[in-house]
């Protein structure tokens, strides 16, 4: 039984940290959310059903899970007290973080959830339009359109930059 565990961790657990983070912006969270999620997953193994992929129901649970915490009171006292840490540290520091953030992951973030998801799902999980609408329980055309939305979104925070540091 341990070997199963072990195993099932080492196979999955790099891939929904990243999914847990594509959510909650913040490594160690993300990891606490698989942990929770395994914990979770191994209590209740005897009712998963088989009706989708190991990868794709643990894939949910995590996002779920994620979007759990998004809502939770412990992560709105985080976010505080982060912006009254980043407000106290000098200007320099404040830049030399921003410059090390990725542009991609940063203008990612700044979609709202709703432009994220399914773009994460569709280019990150590489799930199709149609496991998309199934999942978020959407319409596929509403899918197609919040695709469409985002990366028009991304595009224009792209050009914003480069006119900014042009």
């Amino acid at each position: 039984m341990s070997s199963t565990i072990d195993q099932l961790i080492d196979e999955h657990s790099r891939y929904l940290v990243r999914i847990a983070y594509l959510y909650v912006k913040n490594w160690s969270t993300a990891e606490d959310i698989v942990q929770e999620v395994f914990v979770t997953y191994f209590q209740k193994s005897d009712q998963f059903r088989n009706e989708a992929s190991l990868k794709t129901y643990l894939t949910k649970m995590t996002a779920n899970r994620a979007k759990d915490y998004l809502r939770s009171w412990k992560h709105k006292k985080d976010v505080l007290f982060d912006t009254i840490f980043v407000s106290t540290k000098g200007a320099e520091e404040v830049v030399l973080e921003q410059e090390r953030l990725a542009a991609l992951e940063k203008n990612l973030f700044q979609l709202p959830l709703k432009y994220r998801e399914p773009l994460i799902l569709f280019y990150y999980d590489e799930q199709s339009i149609a496991e998309i609408a199934n999942y978020l329980e959407l319409n596929e055309n509403t899918v197609k359109t919040r695709l469409r939305r985002a990366k028009q979104q991304l595009k224009e925070f792209f050009e914003e930059e480069e006119v900014v540091s042009n």
